[in-house]
Protein backbone atom coordinates (compact mmCIF):
# COMPACT_ATOMS: atom_id res chain seq x y z
CA UNK A 1 0.00 0.00 0.00
CA UNK A 2 2.96 2.49 0.97
CA UNK A 3 3.75 2.19 -2.71
CA UNK A 4 0.72 2.73 -4.38
CA UNK A 5 0.14 5.66 -1.91
CA UNK A 6 3.83 7.27 -3.45
CA UNK A 7 3.03 6.22 -6.76
CA UNK A 8 -0.61 8.66 -5.86
CA UNK A 9 1.51 11.22 -4.64
CA UNK A 10 3.20 11.37 -8.14
CA UNK A 11 0.39 11.46 -9.76
CA UNK A 12 -1.35 14.43 -7.93
CA UNK A 13 1.23 16.61 -9.00
CA UNK A 14 -0.04 16.43 -12.43
CA UNK A 15 -3.59 17.28 -11.12
CA UNK A 16 -5.49 20.64 -9.62
CA UNK A 17 -6.34 21.15 -6.38
CA UNK A 18 -10.06 20.73 -7.30
CA UNK A 19 -9.45 17.22 -9.06
CA UNK A 20 -7.79 16.19 -5.92
CA UNK A 21 -10.53 17.56 -3.88
CA UNK A 22 -13.56 15.62 -6.30
CA UNK A 23 -11.30 12.58 -5.99
CA UNK A 24 -11.10 12.43 -2.26
CA UNK A 25 -14.97 12.99 -1.91
CA UNK A 26 -16.34 10.94 -4.93
CA UNK A 27 -14.47 8.35 -3.79
CA UNK A 28 -15.76 8.02 0.07
CA UNK A 29 -18.97 7.63 -1.02
CA UNK A 30 -18.28 4.75 -3.66
CA UNK A 31 -19.56 0.93 -3.36
CA UNK A 32 -19.17 -2.33 -3.89
CA UNK A 33 -21.86 -3.46 -2.16
CA UNK A 34 -24.45 -3.05 -4.83
CA UNK A 35 -22.82 -4.33 -8.52
CA UNK A 36 -25.23 -4.12 -12.00
CA UNK A 37 -24.64 -7.27 -14.35
CA UNK A 38 -25.81 -5.97 -17.78
CA UNK A 39 -26.41 -9.68 -20.09
CA UNK A 40 -25.83 -9.38 -23.86
CA UNK A 41 -27.06 -5.73 -23.78
CA UNK A 42 -26.67 -4.84 -27.85
CA UNK A 43 -27.92 -1.34 -27.78
CA UNK A 44 -25.34 1.09 -27.08
CA UNK A 45 -27.50 3.89 -25.78
CA UNK A 46 -28.89 1.48 -22.97
CA UNK A 47 -25.31 0.27 -22.14
CA UNK A 48 -24.28 4.10 -22.23
CA UNK A 49 -27.24 5.12 -19.69
CA UNK A 50 -27.17 2.32 -17.32
CA UNK A 51 -23.12 3.51 -16.90
CA UNK A 52 -24.51 7.04 -16.37
CA UNK A 53 -26.89 6.16 -13.49
CA UNK A 54 -24.23 3.62 -11.72
CA UNK A 55 -21.64 5.98 -11.84
CA UNK A 56 -23.95 9.04 -10.15
CA UNK A 57 -25.06 6.43 -8.00
CA UNK A 58 -21.70 5.68 -6.48
CA UNK A 59 -21.66 2.22 -7.80
CA UNK A 60 -17.90 1.61 -8.53
CA UNK A 61 -18.10 -2.34 -10.85
CA UNK A 62 -20.32 -2.99 -13.87
CA UNK A 63 -20.25 -7.11 -15.03
CA UNK A 64 -21.04 -6.92 -19.05
CA UNK A 65 -22.04 -10.55 -20.21
CA UNK A 66 -20.61 -10.78 -23.68
CA UNK A 67 -22.29 -13.91 -25.18
CA UNK A 68 -23.89 -12.73 -28.71
CA UNK A 69 -23.56 -9.28 -28.31
CA UNK A 70 -20.23 -7.36 -28.38
CA UNK A 71 -20.59 -4.59 -25.42
CA UNK A 72 -21.03 -1.19 -27.06
CA UNK A 73 -21.32 2.30 -25.71
CA UNK A 74 -22.01 5.86 -27.18
CA UNK A 75 -19.42 8.10 -25.15
CA UNK A 76 -21.55 11.21 -25.44
CA UNK A 77 -24.62 9.69 -23.81
CA UNK A 78 -22.37 8.12 -21.14
CA UNK A 79 -21.05 11.48 -20.36
CA UNK A 80 -17.49 10.29 -19.64
CA UNK A 81 -18.56 7.87 -16.82
CA UNK A 82 -16.71 4.62 -18.52
CA UNK A 83 -13.87 6.44 -17.27
CA UNK A 84 -14.87 6.82 -13.25
CA UNK A 85 -16.11 3.00 -13.44
CA UNK A 86 -14.20 -0.57 -12.97
CA UNK A 87 -15.84 -2.54 -16.02
CA UNK A 88 -15.35 -6.39 -15.87
CA UNK A 89 -16.03 -7.76 -19.51
CA UNK A 90 -17.16 -11.56 -19.78
CA UNK A 91 -16.60 -13.03 -23.26
CA UNK A 92 -13.65 -15.89 -23.28
CA UNK A 93 -16.36 -18.83 -23.32
CA UNK A 94 -19.18 -20.04 -25.13
CA UNK A 95 -21.36 -19.08 -22.15
CA UNK A 96 -20.30 -16.32 -20.33
CA UNK A 97 -22.90 -15.43 -17.83
CA UNK A 98 -21.68 -18.72 -15.58
CA UNK A 99 -18.37 -17.10 -15.83
CA UNK A 100 -19.38 -14.39 -14.71
CA UNK A 101 -22.07 -15.86 -11.93
CA UNK A 102 -18.61 -17.87 -10.41
CA UNK A 103 -16.37 -14.61 -10.16
CA UNK A 104 -19.25 -12.77 -8.19
CA UNK A 105 -20.14 -15.44 -6.11
CA UNK A 106 -16.27 -15.92 -5.11
CA UNK A 107 -16.84 -12.02 -3.82
CA UNK A 108 -19.79 -13.04 -1.46
CA UNK A 109 -22.67 -11.72 -3.99
CA UNK A 110 -26.10 -13.02 -4.25
CA UNK A 111 -27.74 -12.85 -7.72
CA UNK A 112 -30.79 -11.48 -8.29
CA UNK A 113 -32.02 -11.64 -11.74
CA UNK A 114 -34.76 -9.26 -13.18
CA UNK A 115 -37.31 -11.39 -14.46
CA UNK A 116 -41.55 -11.61 -14.74
CA UNK A 117 -42.91 -14.96 -13.61
CA UNK A 118 -44.48 -17.08 -10.22
CA UNK A 119 -41.56 -16.77 -8.35
CA UNK A 120 -40.57 -13.46 -8.51
CA UNK A 121 -40.39 -11.04 -5.61
CA UNK A 122 -41.06 -7.05 -5.23
CA UNK A 123 -37.96 -4.88 -6.16
CA UNK A 124 -38.77 -3.59 -2.22
CA UNK A 125 -38.80 -6.99 -0.51
CA UNK A 126 -35.52 -8.03 -1.37
CA UNK A 127 -32.84 -9.05 1.64
CA UNK A 128 -29.81 -6.58 1.20
CA UNK A 129 -28.16 -8.80 4.14
CA UNK A 130 -25.48 -9.60 1.33
CA UNK A 131 -24.08 -7.75 -1.24
CA UNK A 132 -26.08 -8.37 -4.26
CA UNK A 133 -25.86 -8.62 -8.09
CA UNK A 134 -28.78 -7.32 -9.77
CA UNK A 135 -28.66 -8.62 -13.39
CA UNK A 136 -30.08 -6.94 -16.17
CA UNK A 137 -31.25 -9.63 -19.01
CA UNK A 138 -30.85 -8.31 -23.46
CA UNK A 139 -33.43 -5.51 -24.46
CA UNK A 140 -36.12 -8.21 -26.21
CA UNK A 141 -36.01 -11.26 -24.72
CA UNK A 142 -34.59 -10.26 -20.79
CA UNK A 143 -32.06 -12.78 -18.91
CA UNK A 144 -31.15 -15.88 -20.47
CA UNK A 145 -31.95 -19.46 -19.44
CA UNK A 146 -28.55 -19.91 -17.70
CA UNK A 147 -28.97 -16.91 -15.75
CA UNK A 148 -32.96 -18.01 -14.46
CA UNK A 149 -31.31 -21.19 -13.95
CA UNK A 150 -28.67 -19.76 -11.79
CA UNK A 151 -30.38 -17.04 -9.71
CA UNK A 152 -30.13 -16.92 -6.20
CA UNK A 153 -33.60 -14.72 -6.29
CA UNK A 154 -35.67 -13.25 -9.20
CA UNK A 155 -36.66 -9.46 -8.84
CA UNK A 156 -39.00 -7.09 -10.39
CA UNK A 157 -40.14 -3.49 -10.18
CA UNK A 158 -43.84 -3.38 -9.31
CA UNK A 159 -45.61 -0.92 -11.28
CA UNK A 160 -49.23 0.35 -11.64
CA UNK A 161 -49.92 1.51 -14.59
CA UNK A 162 -51.00 -0.47 -18.70
CA UNK A 163 -47.10 -1.14 -19.16
CA UNK A 164 -46.22 -4.08 -17.29
CA UNK A 165 -42.18 -3.34 -17.51
CA UNK A 166 -39.58 -0.72 -17.91
CA UNK A 167 -36.88 -0.52 -20.67
CA UNK A 168 -33.99 -2.25 -19.55
CA UNK A 169 -31.78 1.40 -18.73
CA UNK A 170 -34.97 3.15 -16.82
CA UNK A 171 -35.35 0.06 -14.70
CA UNK A 172 -31.72 -0.38 -13.73
CA UNK A 173 -31.98 3.64 -12.72
CA UNK A 174 -34.80 2.68 -10.18
CA UNK A 175 -33.32 -0.06 -9.06
CA UNK A 176 -29.32 1.26 -8.51
CA UNK A 177 -31.26 4.60 -7.10
CA UNK A 178 -33.63 2.12 -4.49
CA UNK A 179 -30.94 -0.11 -3.49
CA UNK A 180 -28.42 2.47 -2.97
CA UNK A 181 -29.99 4.40 -0.85
CA UNK A 182 -31.69 1.74 1.07
CA UNK A 183 -28.28 0.18 1.94
CA UNK A 184 -27.09 3.51 3.38
CA UNK A 185 -30.59 3.59 5.15
CA UNK A 186 -29.80 0.36 6.98
CA UNK A 187 -26.57 0.84 7.54
CA UNK A 188 -24.68 -2.14 5.70
CA UNK A 189 -21.23 -2.39 5.23
CA UNK A 190 -21.31 -0.60 1.98
CA UNK A 191 -17.79 1.91 2.05
CA UNK A 192 -14.67 0.64 0.17
CA UNK A 193 -11.63 -0.23 2.48
CA UNK A 194 -8.60 2.22 2.60
CA UNK A 195 -6.66 0.65 -0.15
CA UNK A 196 -9.57 0.32 -2.80
CA UNK A 197 -9.99 3.39 -2.02
CA UNK A 198 -6.10 4.73 -2.77
CA UNK A 199 -6.26 2.13 -6.15
CA UNK A 200 -9.08 4.20 -7.62
CA UNK A 201 -7.67 7.04 -7.17
CA UNK A 202 -4.67 5.92 -9.09
CA UNK A 203 -7.53 4.56 -11.48
CA UNK A 204 -8.84 8.09 -11.79
CA UNK A 205 -5.57 10.27 -11.59
CA UNK A 206 -4.68 7.76 -14.85
CA UNK A 207 -7.13 8.63 -16.65
CA UNK A 208 -7.48 11.82 -16.10
CA UNK A 209 -3.52 12.36 -17.03
CA UNK A 210 -2.59 11.88 -20.96
CA UNK A 211 1.04 11.57 -20.31
CA UNK A 212 0.31 9.47 -16.71
CA UNK A 213 1.84 5.95 -18.63
CA UNK A 214 5.06 7.65 -18.63
CA UNK A 215 4.81 8.99 -15.27
CA UNK A 216 4.24 4.80 -14.35
CA UNK A 217 7.03 3.40 -16.01
CA UNK A 218 9.48 5.80 -14.51
CA UNK A 219 7.91 5.12 -11.01
CA UNK A 220 8.49 1.36 -12.22
CA UNK A 221 11.87 1.61 -13.26
CA UNK A 222 13.43 3.87 -10.33
CA UNK A 223 13.52 6.78 -12.40
CA UNK A 224 11.14 8.38 -9.95
CA UNK A 225 10.87 7.80 -6.16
Amino acid sequence: MFMNRRLYELLSEHLTDRKKILFDEIVRNRTRYITLVMEDLYQAQNTSAIQRSAESWGIQDIHVIENAHTFAHHRRIARGAYDWLTMHRYNKTQNNTEDCFEALRAKGYQIAVTALHAETISLYDLDLSRKTAVVMGTELTGASQVAMEKADVYIKIPTYGFTESLNVSAASSVIMSYLVERMRREDRPWRLTEEEQLDLKIQWAKNSIYWSKYIVEMYESGELR
